[in-house]
């Protein structure tokens, strides 16, 4: 979602992330109305076979394009796929995710329409994208999820609490965003995030500036508190110009901090909670 609206500026940067080794590309047909699917698809040219290519449907935009609306109905995910597809300039997706989802939701109607695409050889697997606790533990109870998308970081530690290991049990891997809040864990000025105020983010983004050596930088510090989690199997960072792919680039071919140094990061707040959707 963070590619820059250019096709040649989004295809140079995908280009550099296959080239680096970055082989797992996510998007959605809310993103730019469907523009992002589109770019992602012209830039995986030639690709495929080497990628593992994932998207997510459930959010309807207004005729008049004035918005978006929530929509689970199994009707709607079948007619959103082939689209989705073509978009891609693919034959199937590897992971086809919900994205979002209520406790209010036709949840089995919407299991169902993952499962019948997943027969048709449309998608490979599918999953959900959730903060929700209540709807994530009645995915795992009702469907075969192989993934839940879910915001994870040192300033939002809410899914330690229920979520990821209940995920683990089942053997149900996370695909964790927001790693960097928004950069305010690496390069931006602080401020309030979640129930933390400015000061607090303040804390956390000196200490994670203290641990930088010649093989720890801010970004990497931020990512391995996340990828340290043996629930996470891979970190989703967004990426909007050359110079943020190179820093992660770098931050992967590097060492991982200590264990005295992951718990010290682990020290400066207390893991949050999640107060809706219990």
């Amino acid at each position: 979602m963070s590619l820059p609206e250019s096709g040649p500026a989004s295809k140079q940067l995908i280009d550099r992330a296959v080239e680096s080794g970055i082989n797992f590309f996510d998007t959605a047909d809310l993103y730019q109305k469907g523009l992002n699917e589109i770019m992602v698809g012209e830039a995986i040219k030639g690709k495929r076979d080497k990628l593992v290519i994932a998207s997510k449907v459930g959010n309807q935009w207004r005729a008049d394009g004035s918005g978006w609306d929530w929509n689970p109905r199994k009707d709607y995910i079948l007619s959103c796929i082939d689209k989705t597809l073509q978009r891609l300039q693919t034959d199937y997706l590897d992971l086809y995710q919900l994205h979002g989802g209520t406790i209010n939701d036709p949840i089995d109607e919407t299991i169902d329409a993952f499962e019948i695409i997943k027969k048709q050889g449309k998608i490979r697997y599918y999953g959900i994208s959730s903060i929700r606790p209540n709807v994530i533990r009645e995915y795992v109870k009702r469907s075969n999820i192989v993934s839940v998308m879910m915001q994870y970081s040192l300033l939002d530690r809410r899914p330690e609490e229920s979520c990821l290991d209940l995920l683990r049990q089942n053997n149900i891997g996370v695909l964790a965003r927001g790693t960097l809040a928004r950069g305010l864990l690496v390069n931006k000025e602080p401020a309030a995030y979640l129930d933390w105020n400015a000061e607090q983010v303040r804390k956390i983004s000196s200490a994670i500036q203290k641990i930088r050596t010649s093989s720890t930088t801010p970004s990497l510090a931020a990512l391995h508190f996340v990828l340290g989690h043996p629930a996470v199997t891979c970190a989703v960072v967004g990426i909007r110009t050359p110079a943020q792919l190179e820093e992660i680039i770098k931050s992967a071919g590097t060492g991982f901090m200590d264990d005295s140094e992951f718990d010290n990061l682990t020290e400066v707040l207390p893991a949050n909670r999640y107060n809706d959707h219990r």
